[in-house]
C-alpha cells in the first residue's frame, strides 16, 4: 500500500519514525519522559566563541494542527525570560536585541532550531524554545556557552574598590563581562588560584583558591550598592588582533604609538583573550588602556615572571609618566 502513496505524503509518514529511531541508535532505549511534539535535544549544552554562528537545536517529531514557536533567553538571577523570536512555521519576527540577529534554520519543515549570528559575551545563558499549541504547551531548554578566559580585575586605587555596578561597568570597558558561577568554577578546574573576593554576574561574591577544602568559596548574600569588592570578569576570543610594540613610553606615548600603527592600546581582555586564544607570549611588560602594565606568557622560563604556570602577569600601575615600558595594541581585523 505504501507504494501508491506520493513521495511527500510517503515522507510525512515516515520523518517522526525516523527521529525516533536515531535517538534509539543513540542509546535512548526508553520511552523519553518529556514532550509529545518536541525531541529532546541530543545536547543541551552548546559551546561557542564570541563571533561565530552558534544553532540551538529544537526539532519537532510530529507537528500539530496548528502552533507557533517562541524562543526566549532566560534571565540570570531574574525571573523573567525576554522574547527573541516567534514564528508560525512560514513567518518569524525578533524581538529586543538578540532579534536582529537571530533567524529560524528551517532545515527541513519540522526543523524550529534557532541560529544566532555574530554570538556576544551577553548571549551566553539559558534558552528555551516552546511550542504553543492552544492546548499542550511544550518546551525544550538549551545552553549556550562560550569558550573563554576569566581574569579577576580591581583597579588602580588598589583592592576592594567596587560595588556591583561599578564592578559590571569595570568588566565591561575592558573588553569583557562579569563571570558567572560557572564560568569562574571552569577557570578554576584550568587552575585559577586567587585569594581575592570578586563579584560574580549573579550578584554573589566568591573566590578560587586551589588548596582550600572547598574550590570556589562564597561571602553569601551581599549587597550591591554597599558591600565592595574585586570583580571576575569574562572575555571570550577578540575579532581584532593583538601586538607589542616595544619601547621605553609613557601611557600617552603608548596611545601615540598605537595610533600611528592604526590601532588603539589594548584592553585587559583583549589580553588575556590573546593570551588564551592566540597563544600571545612576550616577556616583556606593556602598557594597557586601564594604565596597568601586563605581560602574557604561555611558555613559563626563568627570568620571566618567576612563576611556574602559564598567564598573564601584572606590574600594577605604575605611573603614567613613567617612560620604562612598550604598549600592547590592539588592531581590528
Amino acid at each position: 500500500m505504501l507504494g501508491w502513496l506520493a513521495l511527500p505524503a510517503l515522507c510525512s509518514f515516515l520523518l517522526p519514525w525516523t527521529f525516533t529511531i536515531f535517538h534509539t541508535a543513540l542509546g535512548d532505549t526508553a520511552p523519553h519522559p518529556g514532550p509529545h511534539y518536541l525531541l529532546p535535544p541530543i545536547h543541551e549544552v552548546i559551546h561557542s566563541r564570541r563571533g561565530a554562528t552558534a544553532t540551538l537545536p529544537c526539532v519537532l517529531g510530529a507537528p500539530p494542527p496548528s502552533y507557533k514557536v517562541r524562543w526566549s533567553k532566560v534571565e540570570l538571577g531574574e525571573l523573567r525570560e525576554m522574547p527573541i523570536l516567534i514564528t508560525n512555521g512560514l513567518h518569524a519576527r525578533g524581538y529586543g536585541p538578540l532579534g536582529g540577529r537571530a533567524r529560524m534554520r528551517r532545515g527541513h519543515r519540522l526543523d524550529a532550531s534557532l541560529v544566532i549570528a555574530g554570538v556576544r559575551l551577553e548571549d551566553e545563558g539559558r534558552y528555551r524554545c516552546e511550542l504553543i499549541n492552544g492546548m499542550e504547551d511544550e518546551s525544550v531548554a538549551l545552553t549556550l556557552r562560550l569558550e573563554g578566559v576569566v581574569f579577576p580585575y580591581q583597579p588602580s586605587r588598589g583592592r576592594y574598590q567596587f560595588n556591583y555596578y561599578e564592578a559590571k561597568q569595570a568588566c565591561e570597558e575592558q573588553d569583557g563581562r562579569l563571570a558567572t558561577y560557572a564560568q569562574l568554577y571552569q577557570a578554576w578546574t584550568e587552575g585559577l588560584d586567587w585569594c581575592n573576593a570578586g563579584w560574580l554576574l549573579d550578584g554573589s561574591v566568591r573566590y578560587p583558591v586551589l588548596t582550600a577544602r572547598a574550590p570556589i568559596r562564597s561571602y553569601g548574600p551581599r549587597d550591591w550598592k554597599r558591600d565592595r569588592y574585586d570583580a571576575f570578569c569574562f572575555s571570550s576570543a577578540s575579532p581584532g588582533d593583538v601586538f607589542f610594540v616595544p619601547g621605553r613610553l609613557t601611557l600617552s606615548e603608548a596611545h601615540a604609538a598605537c595610533r600611528r600603527r592604526g590601532a588603539v592600546v589594548a584592553k585587559v581582555g583583549h589580553l588575556y583573550a590573546a593570551w588564551k586564544f592566540s597563544g600571545l607570549d612576550q616577556c616583556d611588560g606593556g602598557w594597557l588602556s586601564d594604565g596597568s602594565v601586563r605581560f602574557p606568557i604561555t611558555t613559563p622560563r626563568p627570568r620571566c615572571g618567576g612563576l611556574p604556570d602559564p598567564g598573564v602577569r601584572s606590574f600594577g600601575f605604575p605611573s603614567p609618566q613613567q617612560p620604562a615600558y612598550g604598549t600592547y595594541c590592539y588592531s581590528e581585523n
